[in-house]
């Protein structure tokens, strides 16, 4: 499944995959607890696809930052939590991108991001970030 197909939905902790596309909205199923939920489309919905992070040079897409994670921990759960401390996030996040912008990302973005890792590494959903990108890769052809 590809990061097209999850969502991240403001107020609703953890991520969502999309289950179907309704007349109003979607059919989510939580990462976390497998519960199907109903989305109004008019909610403030985030599609992992479509996140970057902001470094000094450029955005980076979500789904690079996401493997360079997953390079750094040799494909296993983050060797952190999203719980940690403030120092140890951000000490963390500069050892995956050292170039990352650190005014322009919070430690808040950070706790997502490994949050969402995590999430993706123990549903085996990380296999998708390569492919993603031979997709991509195809399009501009």
């Amino acid at each position: 499944m590809s990061l097209d197909k999850i969502l991240s939905i403001s107020g609703k902790p953890g991520l969502y995959k999309i289950v179907t596309q309704t007349r109003n909205g979607f059919v989510v199923e939580s990462l976390i607890d497998k519960k199907k939920v109903s989305v109004n489309i008019h909610s403030n919905i985030s599609v992992l696809s479509e996140i970057a992070v902001y470094t000094l040079t450029e955005e980076l897409p979500l789904r690079d930052v996401l493997k360079k994670i997953r390079d750094k921990e040799d494909s296993k759960q983050a060797s952190i939590s999203h719980k940690d401390s403030k120092d140890k996030l951000e000490e963390y996040f500069f050892e995956v991108l050292p170039d990352y912008d650190e005014d322009r990302v919070y430690t808040s973005d950070i706790k997502k991001i490994v949050q969402w890792y995590n999430l993706l590494e123990k549903h085996d959903m990380l296999d998708t970030l390569n492919e993603d990108k031979e997709v991509t890769a195809d399009e501009e052809e």
